[in-house]
């Protein structure tokens, strides 16, 4: 490819060595520079999802891929976000300065890396001229630890697991290590405190689990990690997302504060997970469209705000439609439809019974259904942004439970499109102090099948007095003639977000003997106030 690498250091302000590797372009400079800044080692250099660093280093640019503080090889220690603003801005103004650079840098990376790029432009190093933050975090306890109130188990003991098995692999602790190992490969959900397994100690002590665990809303810890409070934010950015992608809303977040800037935005998501980004998503093919090209698009990006290359005009906003292909928008879509739900009282015992219909053939009389959550066989988790693995699943099996109601639209005369935002707005009480709603958006395509197309989950610890607002994410998608729709209602979602006891204690409190069967009626048709939001394109 004509490049060459080194690996060299920069000193923080505070003396703390920071190593990189430099990847070059065999022809002199002077070039600009593209800097990641991640936790994982920096010989990965996010290679699960972009192309590797001398691929964008034979495209003409200087290619940084920094350990941050405390780990890989880079000194210091390592506690989640706390260093990324100041670090990252010494960084950028380091890595601006390197021979052969031409004095202008651009960052990339997902997910933490996402992060690192959002903490240093808050910094403002002035040689900093664009991002491209992917898959990544605005505020890290509704973005990432918890969603809708719910801590989000099976994902957070898995990274806490991640990122501590580096740090006692720092310190030489091999029985920490094989402990956070073991755990890793088999996570542990049978504990006496399910969210807090013997492993937790360990990762408590060598990492954030804990921290995730046990800080309430409001702690300032939220806060001190979160890009969201960073301080401000005026820089090109082109955010990166996908439909299964657990950051989702993360993203969107972040794309909707800084668009309230001058800088240019862009925004592109795609139907991918957090890992791989490719054509097959769960058990879907979403054609050679749905291929990433991201790497092409931050070299056409960084080409502009780097080396003064003319941007390709384009609207802002690219989605892919699922069933579709790539769509342009000026913003993201606000357009909303409500559909109603109905059944004779049975949608827990067969799919077929509750209906789902567009308000204007609503002429559902008042109803309800009852319905029985177990923690002893709790609804499991099948696909979607939060199941391992992730993307559209087929359900069918688990709407057949008797713990999740269903309600299906009769086959589509004419196709329908979906873009925007999704909520489902639901009259749904039970006979305890807390409990959690998950609620699932589905296709169900003339083949057959049940495949999820967004979901969302939401925590009650006050016992709602009006319909509740359960947010589904953010979803665009062609639905064709003679598929249906399905939207899916269930009380939990396990192994993915932690068994509620019903007994309203935080999940860091509840035990296995504390949870009990619960008793939860959906009411609907005229007069309930429950509804199905739909933004229809």
């Amino acid at each position: 490819m004509g490049v060459t690498r080194e690996t060299v250091a920069m000193l923080t302000s505070d003396g703390v060595r920071l190593d990189a590797d430099v990847w070059r372009p065999a022809a002199g400079g002077p070039h600009p520079v593209l800097l990641m800044r991640q936790p994982y080692g920096r010989a990965i250099a996010s290679t699960v999802v972009y192309a590797h660093p001398a691929w964008y280093a034979a495209r003409g640019y200087i290619v940084v891929i920094q350990d941050v503080r405390g780990r890989g090889t880079s000194e210091g220690d390592f506690r989640l976000c706390e260093a990324e603003k100041r670090d990252g801005g010494e960084a950028v103004t380091w890595a601006a300065a390197l021979p052969d650079s031409n004095g202008k840098v651009g960052m990339y990376g997902f997910s933490y890396q996402g992060m690192t790029q959002l903490f240093a432009a808050a910094a403002r190093p002035p040689a900093l001229k664009a991002i491209a933050p992917a898959m990544t975090a605005w505020n890290l306890r509704e973005d990432f630890s918890h969603e809708g109130g719910a801590f989000r188990l099976q994902s957070g003991l898995g990274w806490g697991c991640q990122l501590a098995l580096e740090t006692a692999r720092r310190n030489g602790d091999a029985a920490a290590h094989q402990a956070i190992y073991a755990a890793s490969r088999a996570v542990p959900l049978n504990a006496e405190i399910p969210c807090r397994p013997p492993i937790s100690a360990i990762l408590g002590t060598h990492g954030h689990y804990l921290d995730w665990l046990t800080e309430p809303p409001d702690s300032p810890y939220w806060a001190a990690v979160s890009p969201a409070a960073a301080g401000p934010i005026d820089i090109p950015a082109l955010h990166i997302g996908g439909w299964y992608d657990p950051l989702l809303r993360g993203t969107l977040a972040c794309h909707r504060a800084l668009s309230a800037g001058t800088a240019l935005q862009r925004l592109i998501i795609g139907p991918w997970v957090h890992i791989p980004w490719s054509r097959h998503v769960g058990a879907r093919d979403f054609g050679p469209e749905a291929a990433s090209d991201i790497d092409e698009q931050q070299i056409a990006w960084y080409d502009h705000w780097l080396k003064g290359a003319p941007l390709a005009p384009e609207p802002p906003v690219r989605l892919f439609e699922l069933n579709g292909g790539w769509r342009g928008f000026e913003s993201f879509p606000p357009r909303r439809g409500a559909w109603s739900l109905a059944s004779t009282g049975r949608a827990a015992m067969t799919e077929m019974d509750g209906q789902l219909a567009s308000a204007a053939r609503d002429t559902a009389p008042p109803g309800a259904d009852v319905f029985v959550y177990d923690p002893w066989r709790p609804t499991p988790s099948i696909g979607g942004h939060a199941g391992h693995p992730a993307g559209p699943l087929d359900r069918t099996h688990a709407d057949a439970r008797s713990d999740v109601l269903t309600f299906t639209t009769e086959p589509l005369e004419t196709e329908l499109s979906l873009a925007g935002e999704v909520a489902a707005r639901l009259a749904i009480t039970a006979d305890a102090p807390s409990f959690d709603v998950h609620a699932i958006l589905s296709e169900l395509p003339a083949g057959g099948g049940a495949y999820e197309l967004t979901s969302g989950h939401r925590r009650l610890d006050t016992p709602p007095n009006r319909p509740v607002i359960v947010s589904l994410r953010a979803i665009c998608a062609r639905i064709p003639a003679g598929s249906r729709l399905r939207l899916s209602i269930a009380a939990g979602d396990f192994p993915a977000f932690a068994v509620n006891s019903g007994a309203g204690k935080p999940p860091a409190e509840e035990r296995l003997i504390d949870q009990h069967i619960i008793t939860l009626t959906l009411r609907h048709g005229a007069g309930s106030g429950t509804v199905l939001v739909l933004p229809l394109a």
